[in-house]
């Protein structure tokens, strides 16, 4: 199975012509462990390895300590330029500008990172830090013009879909099956499209483009992109889960903490986006 996950949709903790095979719906179907060579697998049946064990297949512990370090360097640089980066009139042009090249570089470590081979663990924080960069500019500035409260209900309300979509995929209310998949990056895809001709119709024709990021229609598409984003993490958990229990090498858990990251930035965003407009209605 496929994760919607750049990182995952590309390489999905496998290799292709290589020693280790991806997890995918034809393997899952037929009930067979596509790692049966690796050394490094489990039975997903039985949790008995069907090969002498070794101490390098990646674990849950991998892929937790893995997202810290990714987040925390995010966490790190997000508050680094919320004090360092004013948005006041004097500097908010600057503060912009850097925000915006801080995010192309992170978009093109994104890019580069999702075409490797294997997981770069630097390329990996050089994201996140220059994601933070991005991300605590664009905090300072909703802080300061929506107000403080805009900030902290948005990183609540994105731990609170975390800690939400986790229990109900292990309660197994969430059902990652093909069906899923093909649903969620169908919306996607077509959500994507239409923030982009927004965004575009916004620069070329000033005000709010079509209006999806404003008013009424802006707090749907918001929660259209929070629930694609919850739909995203299920996916990122069914990939993590198959990668462990088929036994994935312990660098993928990078690869896991990577795409964990990007999918919670993108929910972050949205309900930043949903609690300025309901500031701004207030």
């Amino acid at each position: 199975m496929r994760s919607s996950n750049p990182v995952f949709s590309r390489r999905g903790f496998s290799r292709d012509n290589g020693a280790y095979a991806g997890f995918d719906a034809q393997h899952q179907q037929a009930g067979t462990n596509p790692y049966a060579t690796n050394p490094y697998a489990t039975d997903p049946a039985t949790g008995m390895p069907q090969a002498p064990a070794r101490t390098n297949a990646m674990t849950i512990d991998d892929v937790v300590s893995r997202t810290a370090m990714t987040l925390g360097v995010l966490v790190v640089t997000a508050t680094l330029s919320w004090v360092l980066l004013p948005v006041d009139a004097a500097n908010i042009n600057k503060s912009y500008g850097i925000a915006i090249g801080a995010a192309l570089v992170a978009f093109v470590f994104a890019i580069i990172q999702s075409f490797k081979a294997k997981a770069s663990p630097g390329l990996i924080l050089a994201y996140a830090a220059f994601e933070g960069v991005f991300l605590g500019v664009l905090s300072a500035a909703t802080s300061t013009y929506f107000g403080a409260g805009v900030v902290i209900q948005a990183v609540m309300g994105t731990m609170c879909v975390f800690a939400a979509v986790l229990f109900a995929y292990k309660m197994r209310w969430i059902r990652v099956t093909r069906r899923f998949y093909g649903f969620v990056m169908a919306a996607a895809l077509g959500f994507i499209l239409l923030m982009l001709a927004n965004t575009l119709f916004a620069v070329f024709g000033g005000g709010d483009g079509l209006g999806f990021r404003s008013g009424g229609l802006g707090l749907l598409f918001g929660a259209i992109g929070v629930i694609l984003g919850a739909c995203f993490l299920a996916l990122d958990f069914k990939q993590v889960e198959d990668g462990i229990a088929y036994g994935a090498p312990r660098e993928e858990a990078w690869l896991a903490a990577f795409a964990l990251t990007m999918t919670l930035v993108w929910i972050y965003v949205e309900m930043l986006r949903i609690f300025q407009i309901l500031s701004g209605d207030d």
